[in-house]
């Protein structure tokens, strides 16, 4: 594919400035890339050292000085650089239809702009939107619903009754559904309490690989629209994420969590159960939530167990300097045993 500066100019809205003639062949990460090629740079640095690679345009904030290389100028280039990604390596289309090693249950609703891959399980009753694209392996249970210009791709695990809005992309090994972790002790045993909910994901969320979500013994365990959900996650039964949400890698919430909305959950986050998070809060990466920690909307919190953010940093930094305040303390019984010595011999 090839388009010229300014057709990209024209693409993303941008003020072009150079040559709206030269040729792009390619897109590049900031800092490398070849004649031809078009990257971004946010920062005057990432601008510097772009200039210093052969690539024939970059796309800049609108305040970004002047440039020996072609630019477009536009308000958030990152976004705007997606735009330009999709433009060069625009998503597979699939001719709609169903896989004949596709096996299909009874009484589905699949719609006919659908497309069903190769070795697909598909349990009875389940319904499929126009444009969603369901790869080979997936395994999809009774009851369960699928909107509009989903993908779901390979070695998806479904679990039955569980509905998936519009725009959903959830990627391969992820199981959405399976029995939430929960017994009653019983005579010295534990019995398992029946799950018998359901999850419910609304639109236009995204959910990595090889993520764990439990379907809520009763009720249903409800990821909100918009929120985007890591490699690694494990959402325990009957949770509620609000919308927007980001949970990033290896965070593991236990059961009965309410999240609020344009939360941000970093790597490797524990949280207990029944706990509530507010709107607009952020977790930093490793963070242990206690139970009966809930976490008021708009803070920011850190350590194991969690504390507000600017607290725990003050105290990381006054246990870095304990091995200091150990010398010199030892240094100082030192001297005192000395003063000691002088005194009894004087006595």
């Amino acid at each position: 594919m090839e388009k010229t500066a300014s057709q990209i100019a024209s693409l993303i809205g941008g003020e072009l400035v150079g040559d709206g003639d030269v040729v792009i062949r390619g897109v590049a990460p900031s800092g490398r890339g070849r004649d031809g090629d078009i990257t971004f740079a946010e920062k005057e640095q990432q601008l510097k050292e772009a200039e210093e690679t052969p690539v024939s345009a970059i796309i800049v904030g609108r305040g970004a000085r002047e440039s020996k290389k072609t630019v477009i100028r536009v308000d958030n280039p990152r976004f705007s650089f997606c735009a330009v990604l999709r433009t060069f390596h625009p998503k597979k289309s699939y001719v709609p239809g169903v896989h004949p090693s596709a096996a299909i249950g009874k009484g589905c609703s699949i719609d006919p702009e659908a497309y069903i891959g190769p070795q697909v399980t598909i349990g009875d009753s389940v319904k499929i939107g126009a444009g969603s694209v369901i790869h080979p392996g997936t395994f999809i249970g009774d009851g369960s619903e699928i909107g509009e210009n989903c993908t779901i791709h390979p070695n998806v695990t479904i679990y039955r009754r569980t509905v998936i809005g519009d725009r959903v992309a959830i990627h391969a090994g992820t199981a959405i559904g399976s029995d939430g972790f929960g017994y009653v002790k019983h005579e010295g045993r534990h019995v398992k309490i029946p799950q018998v909910g359901n999850v419910v994901i609304e639109d236009d969320i995204e959910i990595g690989s090889n993520v764990s979500i439990d379907r809520a013994a009763l009720g249903s365990t409800t990821i909100k629209k918009g929120t985007k959900i890591d490699n690694l996650v494990q959402i325990a039964h009957n949770n509620i994420i609000g919308e927007n949400t980001i949970i990033v890698s290896q965070v593991g919430i236990s059961g009965s969590v309410t999240i609020g909305d344009n939360v941000t959950i970093a790597g490797q986050v524990g949280i207990s159960g029944h706990l509530t998070i507010g709107d607009n809060v952020i977790i930093a990466a490793q963070a242990g939530l206690p139970t009966g920690k809930d976490l008021p909307p708009g803070t920011a919190w850190l350590g194991s167990p969690a504390r507000p953010i600017k607290k725990a940093m003050k105290q990381f930094a006054a246990v870095s300097w304990l091995p200091n305040h150990y010398k010199e303390f030892a240094k100082l019984k030192a001297e005192i045993e000395a003063l000691k010595e002088k005194l009894i011999v004087t006595e």
